[in-house]
């Protein structure tokens, strides 16, 4: 779980309804969800709730380093609140449902240092791509 609203709560993220519900909306674990279907969760919620309300909301959670924005090729953005957890995403090329998955190995250590042409590498991201279960049965 992201715990969103308990991160949020603790860096005293001023709370209004509009906000609680879109923090809500985005909280879990293989949340991965577009600017619009946010909207469409937070107005079953929140009726009144309006399309700047979420897309300011989620780029202000953003800005904060609490949602992760995740683009994805040829689709709309994903935001993804499991922001303080490492971690890395596998997407399947066909319906685009993004999974958060944590595998064993440090990324930056699978990179030698004769292919870091003197960077300091910082961090990576790294994404698995392939067919989900359902696109692969159909």
């Amino acid at each position: 779980m992201s715990d969103l609203l308990g991160r949020l709560r603790g860096r005293g993220w001023r709370m209004t309804a509009q906000r609680r519900v879109v923090a809500e909306v985005l909280d879990g674990e293989h949340v991965h969800l577009t600017a619009d279907e946010v909207l469409a969760r937070a107005a079953a919620r929140l009726p009144e709730i309006s399309r700047a309300t979420v897309y300011n909301t989620l780029g202000e959670l953003v800005s904060l380093g609490e949602v992760l924005e995740v683009p994805t090729e040829g689709r709309a953005k994903r935001y993804d609140p499991n922001a303080h957890r490492p971690h890395q995403h596998l997407v399947c090329s066909a319906c685009g449902v993004i999974r958060d998955v944590h595998p064993d190995g440090d990324p930056l250590a699978d990179l030698p240092p004769s292919e870091r042409f003197g960077f300091t590498v910082s961090e990576a991201e790294v994404t698995y791509r392939g067919l989900c279960p359902a696109c692969v049965r159909a």
